[in-house]
């Protein structure tokens, strides 16, 4: 019985995934045309690539609120930097340092004064919203260039462009936490912070790390974000920050930290993104859809909790 539970909980994110295709398949004609399919995964990259970067942070048991304020601010800056008229290679290392530099704010703020990664993110949650307010005056900031467009809206062999760079980002990340020293270190301080540092762990510079790659990928949300809209939305992220932390939760990593993966994330994305997606094709309203992610989350959290305690018992 305790091995069945053990199988069922190393798939089970690709068993909801599974059942919820099927489902949406037969409550919708036009879930499985690829069109649709495509179009899906291009509304999930956004939010997946920012959940990649939070399943690192949450793996080593912290938590990022910042995320979407970051985006929104990152967002405004590459939409003012190219109504500047300044150059792509300006705009786009630039507007992923700033993502970086609110990231290493957290981590510093964590690492070098002990705050919790809750207070401190919440804070630079407020932070960067205002900061976007007043760089936007709370006005869209609207841009024309074509290359900048093709970021979000391009397409490479049929795929779209936002597609190939979330794959990109999932695969480097997959490759770290499987393969490098660092991958190994976030897993140990998630599962005993303590016993890393007495290890021999860099535990501070390694938090420090993954909150400034949590800034960074807000950063290249952004830049797609803006990309495809062509324009800064002063209220660009609103509650991404919520739809990244249950992918990540969904996917099957513990809020407690040092157990999960990156694989888990991007099908928890999907799912989040599916559930979106057949909730509009059957014209449900924003509202309900709102209870129904809500009550995913919930139900996610339970069953990580559930077959958390059937591991050690």
């Amino acid at each position: 019985m305790t091995k069945g539970l053990a199988l069922v909980n190393k798939y089970r994110v690709l068993i909801i995934f599974a059942a919820l295709c099927l489902a949406a398949g037969i409550v919708s004609d036009s879930f499985l045309t690829v069109n649709n399919l495509l179009n899906v995964v291009r509304q999930v990259s956004i939010t997946a690539i920012i959940a990649a970067g939070m399943t690192l942070i949450i793996l080593i048991a912290g938590i990022d609120l910042s995320v979407g304020s970051v985006l929104a601010f990152t967002g405004a800056a590459a939409a003012g930097m190219i109504a500047a008229k300044l150059p792509l290679v300006v705009v786009l290392p630039a507007t992923l340092l700033v993502g970086l530099l609110f990231g290493l704010v957290n981590g510093l703020f964590v690492t070098r004064w002990g705050i919790p990664s809750f207070i401190t993110t919440l804070a630079v949650m407020v932070i960067a919203r205002g900061m976007t307010l007043v760089y936007t005056k709370g006005y869209p900031v609207v841009v024309s260039n074509d290359a900048f467009r093709y970021i979000g809206n391009g397409k490479i062999a049929g795929v779209p462009l936002p597609i190939i760079i979330m794959l990109a980002v999932f695969a480097l990340m997959y490759w770290v936490l499987r393969y490098t020293s660092f991958g190994r270190y976030i897993y140990a301080i998630g599962g005993n912070e303590e016993a890393a540092r007495l290890s021999g762990i860099p535990v501070n510079t390694i938090k420090l790390a993954v909150f400034g790659i949590g800034g960074l990928l807000s950063a290249l949300s952004a830049i797609i974000y803006t990309s495809r809209l062509m324009s800064a939305q002063p209220t660009a992220g609103t509650g991404i920050e919520l739809d990244a932390i249950a992918a990540v939760i969904i996917g099957g990593t513990s809020l407690a930290g040092g157990r999960g993966g990156i694989v888990g994330t991007l099908f928890g994305a999907l799912i989040m993104g599916i559930l979106d997606n057949v909730l509009n094709l059957m014209n449900v309203s924003p509202f309900y859809q709102s209870i129904a992610k809500g009550l995913v989350i919930l139900l996610a959290v339970l069953v990580d909790s559930k077959f958390s305690k059937i591991k050690t018992r």
